[in-house]
């Protein structure tokens, strides 16, 4: 694994040393804000950081910052400030103590939101539906790449044997950068984030972590600060991750985020009623939510929603009883419960949660 990582950078420098400076004591009161947004792409975070004089609480108790929105796809040069407002803290993994993780969304000039801040109009769907209590659970799947972009642990010039033994794997022979995995793990738990789980995916170098159960817009912003930790802790082992929803072409599983729904009623006795009246409105709108399921209106899952590799076709909407190759699926447990909630398969591993959960409340919910 050290000969793969030879060529990148920060995999080559010593870590140990970090300690020496990270140790310093600062002054009292004074607090190191990372901002983080989402940039131009709808699928990458940028980040930037600050110093404040006081440890702030709430949002509201922190500054508005800008960013130069030429350089992120969000703002043409000759009018390129762009607005960050926070809207969420975490605690900070990486500097500890009093520092914080502060996730923003992005105005342009006139006040008005970027094109990729879906925040906006997620949190007013999310308002509307607030007295049916809405949890979401989505299942982030993901793929580590060494710096020629390939996947971590696979041959340079030939692939690893066929799937079927790295799905929850244990062995160096069948899972790779487990040190990754425990460590992004880890850090989403000290920043505050609801991380459910993890496992070993079925694509070798291939990983799936879980956040929620989360009411309301806060999946959105949980998922999205999980996501800057996972590439924050893979850049300092000099391993890139990727969101990529069909990252090796050919006999090899896709990468999904798993979305789960329910409300108070399907979450009550005989909420399958709930669930099945759910199902039947999403079996009627499959092409907008196709379209809000990849930053790019489906062109990404295009790969992915074959049909094949555990996963539906992207032209057709089907659902079913613990069936994998369905676009919705009702878990056994549920069934026999007869409550509980439904698990959208369609979503596209690098969605934008907001996009994906406001469709699913305007569409089971809302009537929209």
């Amino acid at each position: 694994m050290a000969k793969m990582l030879e060529n990148s950078p920060n995999a080559v420098l010593d870590k140990s040393l970090i300690q020496h400076y990270l140790t310093l004591p600062i002054p009292d009161g004074k607090c190191q804000a990372t901002y983080i947004w989402i940039d131009g792409s709808g699928e990458n975070v940028r980040s930037k950081t600050r110093t404040l004089d006081a440890v702030p609480t709430r949002p509201e108790e922190l500054p508005i910052w800008n960013f130069d929105g030429s350089s992120t796809k969000q703002a043409e040069g000759s009018n390129s400030d762009v607005y960050l407002m926070p809207i969420a803290i975490f605690n900070d993994p990486f500097l500890r103590g009093n520092n914080r993780l502060i996730l923003c969304d992005t105005y342009k000039y006139n006040k008005k939101p970027t094109d990729t801040n879906h925040r906006v109009t997620c949190l007013q769907a999310m308002d509307a539906a607030k007295a049916t209590q809405p949890w979401f659970g989505i299942e982030q799947e993901y793929t580590l790449l060494d710096m020629d972009r390939r996947p971590l642990g696979w041959p340079k010039n030939g692939f690893p044997g066929p799937q079927g033994p790295y799905y929850c794997g244990v062995g160096a022979d069948k899972v790779y950068a487990r040190d990754i995995v425990e460590a992004h793990y880890r850090c989403c738990l000290y920043a505050g984030i609801n991380l459910s789980g993890t496992n070993a995916e079925v694509m070798p170098a291939q990983w799936e972590y879980q956040v929620g159960p989360c009411e309301g817009i806060a999946i959105g912003d949980q998922l999205w600060v999980s996501r800057y930790i996972l590439h924050r802790v893979a850049e300092d082992f000099g391993v890139i991750v990727t969101f990529d929803p069909k990252p090796m072409e050919g006999d090899w599983n896709g990468a999904g985020a798993h979305t789960n729904f329910s409300t108070k009623a399907m979450r009550e006795e005989n909420g399958i009623v709930e669930i099945e009246k759910a199902i039947d409105k999403l079996s009627r709108n499959h092409l907008r939510h196709i379209q809000a399921y990849d930053p790019h209106g489906g062109k990404d899952n295009e790969r992915r929603l074959t049909g094949r590799h555990e996963t539906s076709s992207i032209h057709d909407f089907s659902a079913g009883v613990a069936n994998r190759g369905a676009s919705v699926r009702i878990p056994r447990g549920c069934a026999e419960e007869k409550k509980g909630y439904l698990e959208d398969r369609r979503p596209a591993s690098n969605c934008d949660p907001y996009s994906v959960c406001e469709a699913l409340v305007r569409t089971c919910i809302l009537n929209e």
